[in-house]
């Protein structure tokens, strides 16, 4: 089991690199192929969008062999970036929107995949832990892939992080292929259960211990885009500091989420995940305050805090949906969940864009009160669920679940 752990970390670490270097670079050559800002931020939009067929894509996972589709759709994903060496000028642009578009299909495909695989691979007791060290490798490469990026479209263009980013894939499908696994369910036979959405659906709002996670995960993650554009005008309107002052803060929050990373495991064994996402929650608007401080320490501080509470929230959400779940359906409930926390974040992005007008610290605020509010609510219920919460587990650790409860 420390081999699987291993394992995962690693591919981590290598997708965590090679998307997030493609991520910056697409939308900067779109911009230098056309000319348009415009244009460009559409690069990072086809890349979110599929997340909102999450429970009709993790219903693949369920309806195939889960390993062999990670690994197949990730040596698709190196066939597709390879596709770009042919970008050669403004005419072959819209290949990059579909190559995009392809890497945000297969990446909620793969990380439905990974979320159903991990609990055939790891100790239950082991699964917050791994995930908390996947979650500081993603972002310590957050840190580093945008930079890594940048150099090579500097000295060569496109063409070498195309390169780059298709060998990352190749990699992971090789560590995908080394897991050891236990024996899984076989994949369910069609019109056996539910349609995705509604299967997913169905075990999110019937379990607390699965629903609350997974809601104050989705508002701390909409909260934290609703936020953007609001820290944008705090930091250069009243803040008067200049714009490259926000590398400053992305840089402290990436350090607080790689710590964070590293001590949510424990705490999830210690609070549970319910208990875990409703501090993450209480610790994104602790940072939305302090952010409103007008003194530039503090919003630095402010950062580090945000840095905690974001990945505690979504740690403690995929581990509740990894604990709580039957095997056969994991596939479209990890979609669905995935839907779940990361689909408001399309709108509220908008949202906040349209609020900063009043003012950058107005909606600081409100996104604080709205958090607050949702790690309350958990809180009130929290006691008189624990006891409900605790016999599903054992009901799902102990096989004796009946998937008919999902058709």
């Amino acid at each position: 089991m420390r081999r699987n752990a291993v394992l995962f970390v690693a591919i981590s670490l290598l997708s965590g690199l090679g998307s997030s270097a493609m991520a910056l670079v697409a939308g900067i050559w779109i911009l230098d192929l056309t000319g348009s800002t415009g244009l460009a931020a559409l690069a990072g939009l086809c890349v979110y969008t599929p997340v909102l067929a999450g429970p009709w894509l993790g219903g693949l996972l369920d309806r195939a062999p889960r390993r062999p589709l990670v690994i197949g759709v990730n040596l698709a994903l190196a066939a597709v970036l390879l596709s770009l060496l042919t970008v050669r000028g403004p005419d072959q642009a819209w290949l990059i929107f579909v190559v995009s578009l392809a890497y945000g299909v297969g990446y909620v495909l793969i990380d439905a995949g990974e979320t159903a695989l991990l609990p055939a691979a790891l100790d239950p007791a082991r699964l917050a832990d791994v995930n908390g060290w996947r979650s500081s490798a993603q972002e310590g490469t957050k840190l580093v892939a945008p930079l890594l990026g940048a150099g090579l479209y500097a000295w060569r263009g496109g063409h070498p992080v195309a390169v780059f980013s298709a060998a990352t894939p190749v990699l992971v499908a090789a560590l995908y292929a080394a897991l050891r696994l236990r024996r899984t369910p076989a994949p369910a036979r069609t019109g056996e259960p539910r349609p995705g959405l509604r299967a997913g659906l169905a075990v999110l709002l019937r379990r607390r211990a699965v629903r609350v996670p997974v809601a104050l995960a989705a508002v701390s993650i909409a909260m934290s885009g609703f936020t953007t554009a609001p820290l944008y005008a705090v930091v250069v309107t009243e803040l008067a500091l200049p714009s490259t002052f926000l590398g400053v803060l992305a840089g402290a929050q990436g350090a607080g989420s790689v710590l964070a990373g590293l001590a949510v495991g424990r705490l999830v064994g210690r609070w549970g995940e319910v208990g875990v996402g409703i501090a993450g929650t209480a610790l994104f608007a602790a940072g939305c305050l302090g952010r409103c401080l007008p003194w530039w320490p503090a919003t630095v501080a402010a950062s580090v805090v945000i840095g905690v509470g974001l990945p505690w929230t979504l740690v403690a959400a995929v581990t509740a949906v990894q604990t709580h779940t039957p095997a056969t359906v994991l596939g479209r409930v990890a979609g669905t969940a995935n839907t779940a926390m990361f689909g408001p974040i399309t709108l509220a992005i908008p949202l906040g864009s349209a609020a900063v007008h009043v003012g950058g610290r107005p909606p600081l605020l409100a996104a604080a009160a709205t958090c607050l509010a949702a790690a309350a609510a958990a809180t009130v219920r929290r006691q008189s669920g624990s006891d409900v919460d605790r016999r599903d587990r054992w009901r799902i650790s102990s096989g004796r679940e009946r998937s008919r409860s999902f058709r």
